[in-house]
């Protein structure tokens, strides 16, 4: 499967810390021909934290991708009817817009584009960065997991003994898991050791 040519949204969300995993994923997209549309949460836009300021991670996307960054539910929209994505990429994937794109709701940019996608019969690729994956957002990530479309990026747990419920995506992964669900299959295995040297 090639990648030139292809529309894929990248939505991103407010998992801050792994933000330095998915950046040099987008560059491959890019790298590989795709038109990579960035989209964010009005967490990601707005939040400073040690891991950066909100408004720098919107530069820096816009500057990678050549693309200005949607950042509200009405200029998301228009992916679904007007400009349809072939694919769209949420990574980092929080346990909230899990919960909630699990449940159908659409509070954000990144769930409009998501959902637009998902109306169109296209696939949804989902990376997701979590601490309660495993706990109370389990049912979610099941919902998820069993809906025609989604597909996932490679998961396992990042610190079972001090974190056992959380669960973070191999952001490596990435591209392989967009360029199979193009076909229409799940990148395999899906679970995995997060760390490959961890036992």
């Amino acid at each position: 499967m090639t990648l030139n040519g292809k529309r894929i949204g990248f939505g991103l969300t407010g998992s801050h810390c792994t933000y330095d995993a998915v950046m040099p994923q987008i560059e491959k997209l890019v790298e590989a021909g795709a038109e990579v549309q960035p989209i964010v949460t009005f967490t990601v836009k707005n939040t400073t934290t040690r891991f950066g300021k909100g408004e720098d991670w919107v530069t820096k996307l816009e500057e990678m991708t050549g693309k200005k960054v949607i950042d509200s539910i009405v200029d998301a929209e228009p992916l679904g009817p007007k400009y349809p994505l072939d694919c769209m990429v949420i990574a980092p994937l929080t346990g909230n817009t899990m919960s909630k794109l699990a449940n159908a709701l659409t509070d954000s940019p990144v769930l409009m584009a998501a959902k637009a996608t998902l109306r169109n019969l296209k696939p949804v690729v989902l990376g997701i960065s979590t601490n309660d994956a495993l706990g109370l957002n389990g049912v979610n990530l099941m919902r998820l997991m069993a809906t025609k479309n989604i597909y996932f990026i490679p998961f396992g747990q990042d610190d079972p003994l001090k974190k056992p419920n959380s669960i973070v995506a191999r952001m490596d992964a990435l591209v392989d898991t967009v360029e199979a669900a193009l076909e229409g299959r799940q990148y395999q295995p899906v679970l995995i050791e997060k760390f490959r040297d961890k036992a």
